[in-house]
């Protein structure tokens, strides 16, 4: 084990897929707080924080081995998701006057990257300061998106324990980005069921509704008088997966997820415009329950390629795509 400015930094041989490729994990421990990566789609298996007791659990929603998140892949439990996480209408998108049609995996629609998006690709990885940075290359043409894409994601813990998450990406011809990580959380612990019941505050007075598909109609509805504001908090219930409109906060939490019984409290600050929250409803038991986490994934909003209204997603020569968001960990 390696101690590098605060963080206990250790990686070890974990497993392989199913090809035979090799995955590492590496282990993050500082403050309390202990972060395990794998190098298999940069995902985050674990993280365990204590609780007013002050004992620590698995928070967030994790799989034991690399042959489960090759079988599971649908939820992308804790992956980072890319080229362009969230949706992609109708699987194509227009970009300086050209038509680009990328992989549909989702019916009709784009999901988080295409068929094999970056949560099914082996990252490369090397020790930093307080972390450890995973880097991949997505090629011009991968799943229909243009450009040669070269993306890295450093992990780190910060003083007080708290995750921090940040993407940089660069192009050699226009094309889109939009990263995120996907992690579900349950601060009651990643085995005790439904995570519904945590309270919940958002820095978001607008969501962008979608239809049917979940593509978004291109407004902006206010939350004001629906089930949708949780500009206070109050008790998730089920029935979420929308995208929420951040506020500048000037640094202070765009989000904060409480378990009453526990006493942990994880807040979220990133430098995204977006939000979408997600309740899991889906799972089937087969590994977790309904609801058994939540997800607040920082992000660009869905299907901007084709909205040139929402903020832009578009990175070009020259450009750099940097994104940062931090998850913090406490008790109260």
């Amino acid at each position: 084990m390696i101690v590098t400015t605060g963080t206990a930094v250790h990686s070890e041989d974990f497993s392989t897929l199913a090809d035979g490729t090799p995955v590492r994990r590496w282990t993050l421990e500082r403050e309390g707080t202990r972060v395990r990566v794998l190098t298999y789609g940069a995902v985050v298996q674990s993280v365990a924080v204590p609780g007013r007791d002050g004992i620590r659990a698995e928070v967030a929603l994790g799989l034991p081995d690399v042959k489960a998140y090759e079988t599971y892949t649908g939820p992308y439990y804790g992956a980072v998701v890319g080229r362009y996480a969230n949706r992609i209408a109708g699987g194509s998108f227009v970009l300086d006057g050209r038509t680009h049609r990328v992989t549909r995996n989702e019916g009709g629609n784009t999901l988080h990257g295409g068929a094999r998006g970056f949560d099914k690709r082996v990252w490369d990885a090397e020790e930093v300061p307080d972390g450890v940075r995973l880097s991949l290359v997505a090629e011009d043409g991968e799943e229909g998106f243009p450009g040669r894409l070269a993306v890295t994601v450093t992990y780190t813990l910060d003083g007080d324990g708290a995750l921090r998450i940040a993407y940089r990406a660069t192009t050699d011809a226009p094309t889109v980005v939009n990263l995120t990580n996907h992690s579900y959380w349950n601060l009651a612990g990643a085995d005790s069921g439904s995570a519904l019941g945590h309270e919940l505050r958002l820095a978001a007075g607008w969501i962008t509704p979608g239809d049917e598909e979940s593509i978004p109609t291109g407004e902006l509805v206010p939350v004001e008088g629906t089930r949708f504001d949780f500009r206070e908090p109050k008790p998730v219930g089920p029935g979420y997966d929308i995208n929420y409109v951040l506020e500048e906060t000037g640094g202070e939490p765009a989000a904060e997820l409480y378990d009453p019984a526990s006493g942990r409290l994880l807040t979220v600050r990133t430098t995204e415009p977006g939000l979408q929250l997600y309740t899991a409803d889906h799972f089937d038991g087969d590994p977790f329950v309904p609801c058994a986490g939540i997800a607040l994934e920082t992000q660009h909003f869905p299907d901007a390629p084709n909205r040139p209204e929402f903020p832009s997603t578009v990175l070009r020569p020259g450009e750099v795509y940097v994104s940062t968001t931090v998850y913090g960990f406490s008790v109260r």
